[in-house]
């Protein structure tokens, strides 16, 4: 099992970390076989997607629309904080992704990354943990 870490600014803040799984699956010396990416945290998630600068946009406004961030949470009430939005939002994702992995590669498609989406109200130190067998 690995891990590591990544600095987030929070407010959805996508960030690609397929190279640093792709250094993973090397180091492993797996040539058939999975790869479980994790993070830790009810208010950051794992996914796939076309990591470029339109659909970073995009992805943002349409969680946006989903959870609005100024909306009355009932979580803001019992924790006195303000960041409901963000667990509903990595409640809809969820935090872990299976990638299949085919003769020591990732089986991703080619305009396919994989990455982390830190929802929360502020910037956090993220770990990721990453089993490959």
């Amino acid at each position: 099992m690995y891990r590591f870490s990544i600095s987030t600014k929070g407010r959805s803040d996508i960030i690609d970390i397929t190279s640093k799984i792709d250094e993973l699956v090397k180091k492993s010396k797996i040539k058939e076989g999975m790869t479980i990416v994790f993070v830790s945290g009810s208010t950051a998630a794992i996914t796939t997607m076309e990591y470029e600068d339109g659909l970073i946009e995009d992805m943002k406004e349409f969680f946006e629309k989903l959870a609005p961030e100024d909306f009355d949470y009932k979580h803001h009430k019992r924790w006195v904080d303000h960041n409901g939005a963000a667990h509903l939002k990595a409640a809809l994702i969820g935090p872990d992704l299976v990638v299949p992995i085919e003769d020591g590669k990732l089986c991703l498609g080619t305009w396919q990354q994989i990455v982390l989406i830190d929802f929360d109200e502020r910037p956090r130190e993220r770990e990721i943990i990453v089993k490959i067998k």
